[in-house]
């Protein structure tokens, strides 16, 4: 079963913001922390997360991530030393990261079996996704602490009660710091979220009046669209870029509404999200042809902007979905910039 199929057993939501606390004990300094800041980071910690408390006693040397946002994250902060196994790709992993991550063990293609997992002798287990934590993952977080092996779930993932009322770019920002300061290694986050701002910021100043452009974000579905509603990673990406949400107004992450809609509400822009189970080319062959829908004036102007899954999930990535929105946007005909 691929993400798309998992993310609707999520019916489609995006996770809150992180809470977690830290609890740093002095004086528990340990061999592989080079500098101070990161000495007190490998201090034991008690962590919030998601509602679920976690005792990490010291920085993991084990970990197997869940997910490929869960997996770029580690990548990206350097930490593929710290990783005994990882599982479940969207897509191919970043170029900048392929190094790194042929030399993590691959337990699985979807998500490992507990066995398997365990088999691993894992000291930790971060995932991205609630559904890593359920029936068809590797197991409730709470055996697992059992096992004396701690857990992190991704801000994108948390239960409903513990979800923020709209995810932003800090929220993925946040999580990345999280992540660095379980490590030991909270320059690396630093340097990493500095780095991403700048691009974000590049490329927000590519549009001009960009809250003149309104955008309708598909993810899914032909007879009723699943868009990006208020609250979840299309809608970050859209407010990082400064577009309109043109289905900002429909609670939740992702909504189902009706293509009746979609043409009241006139978009000047069409994301089609590119997924390996829901081709963006089947999308725009679908509108195209459809009676009524290909007289939208979007359509009609073919003002498409294709965005690949991986770039739409909470993670490192979401920085590249922010630059193709506004690359995508700059480049087409017809919209006020």
């Amino acid at each position: 079963m691929r993400v798309r199929a998992m993310r609707s057993t999520l019916s489609r939501r995006v996770a809150a913001p992180l809470s977690i606390v830290l609890v740093l004990l002095a004086g528990c300094a340990t061999d592989d922390a080079p500098t101070a800041a990161t000495t007190a980071s490998a201090a034991p910690a008690a962590l919030m997360n998601c509602g679920t408390p976690v005792t990490v006693a010291a920085p993991p040397k084990r970990a197997v991530t869940l997910n490929q946002p869960a997996t770029e994250i580690m990548l990206a902060l350097g930490l593929a030393d710290r990783m005994a196994g990882t599982a479940y790709l969207d897509d191919a992993i970043l170029p900048e990261h392929a190094a790194a991550y042929a030399s993590v063990p691959v337990l699985s293609e979807k998500y490992p079996s507990k066995e398997a997992l365990l088999d691993a002798e894992p000291d930790f287990v971060y995932a991205s996704f609630h559904s890593a934590f359920g029936d068809e993952g590797v197991g409730d977080r709470a055996d697992l602490a059992g096992l004396g092996v701690g857990t992190y779930l991704s801000p994108a993932g948390c239960p409903k009660p513990h979800r923020p009322a709209t995810l932003t770019v800090d929220d993925v920002f946040a999580e990345i710091r999280d992540v660095a300061a379980v490590f030991g290694v909270p320059e690396r986050a630093e340097k990493l979220i500095t780095d991403q701002r700048a691009r974000i910021a590049a490329a927000a100043a590519r549009l001009r009046d960009a809250r003149k452009v309104s955008v309708l974000w598909w993810d899914a579905g032909t007879d009723a669209p699943s868009v990006g509603a208020c609250c979840g990673s299309p809608n970050m990406i859209m407010s990082a870029v400064g577009v309109r949400n043109t289905f900002g107004d429909l609670a939740g992450s992702w909504a189902d509404t009706s293509w009746e809609a979609a043409i009241e509400r006139d978009p000047d822009v069409i994301v089609l999200v590119d997924a390996s189970w829901d081709r963006a080319a089947a999308k725009k062959a679908f509108l195209t042809r459809h009676p009524t829908l290909k007289d939208l004036p979007a359509v009609v102007g073919q003002r498409f902007v294709v965005i690949p899954f991986s770039s739409t999930s909470a993670g490192v990535r979401v920085v590249r979905g922010i630059e193709a929105l506004a690359e995508g946007v700059a480049q087409l005909p017809g919209a006020d910039r």
